[in-house]
């Protein structure tokens, strides 16, 4: 019983130490998740997934390197179970987007992100092309929270959602959690490699969508003048 309540009060520490942080500086820092995660691994691997978790579905309310706890997911836990983790995490804070947004409509989006412009053009752009803006959600910073909850506010079914969220969510924590498992401090380059070939990829693709809806809307404008 002593040891158990020695556990849960170590990890309820870890919990309080990352939630402190997160209201005095607003953002994680990729040595703090590190420091939280290696303290986390001292109890029991469980106890890790969980703190992977919950700072994935946190993603959805404060700023989270999303990739580098994937990542280090792997590292903690190897490449099936951080997978699993990284999975869950990202996956409870597409749901949860989705449901909040689906009830309340899109006043999440203004609290998460709060630039309208840039709002309207993913909105115009979501309208679209709602399919393929969640499968190449993970592009940028913010996209995956604000994709997540456009296809709530626009009524999108969930099974639609969950199937191209599931399809862009589901290959990019596993291919994370792989490449932080083969990696090591003495050999970082699989994480490197990972992290630069998934932005590469999924930036491009982000970028090629906007591309395509800015020329869309110049030759629409075109035609009406």
């Amino acid at each position: 019983m002593k040891q158990l309540i020695t556990i849960g009060l170590t990890l309820a520490a870890i919990f309080m130490s990352l939630f402190i942080l997160i209201k005095t500086t607003g953002i994680l820092t990729l040595d703090d998740i590190n420091s939280g995660l290696s303290a986390a691994s001292y109890l029991h691997s469980i106890y890790v997934a969980l703190t992977v978790i919950a700072l994935l579905f946190a993603d959805l309310f404060i700023a989270v390197p999303t990739l580098s706890v994937s990542i280090l997911s792997g590292y903690f836990l190897g490449f099936f179970l951080g997978g699993i983790s990284a999975m869950l995490g990202m996956m409870l804070a597409g749901v949860g987007g989705y449901m909040i947004s689906w009830f309340c409509g899109p006043s999440l989006l203004l609290k998460i992100y709060n630039d309208q412009e840039k709002l309207d053009e993913m909105q115009d752009v979501f309208s679209k092309k709602g399919p393929t803006v969640l499968l190449i959600c993970r592009a940028v910073p913010i996209l995956p929270e604000v994709s997540c909850c456009l296809a709530g506010a626009n009524r999108m079914s969930f099974t639609k959602f969950f199937f191209y969220y599931s399809i862009g969510t589901v290959p990019y924590a596993f291919i994370a959690a792989w490449a932080g498992s083969q990696s090591s401090i003495n050999n970082p380059m699989p994480a490197i490699l990972a992290a630069i070939g998934i932005f590469t990829f999924l930036w491009l693709a982000w970028f090629i969508v906007l591309r395509k809806n800015k020329n869309k809307r110049l030759a629409a404008g075109q035609q009406a003048s």
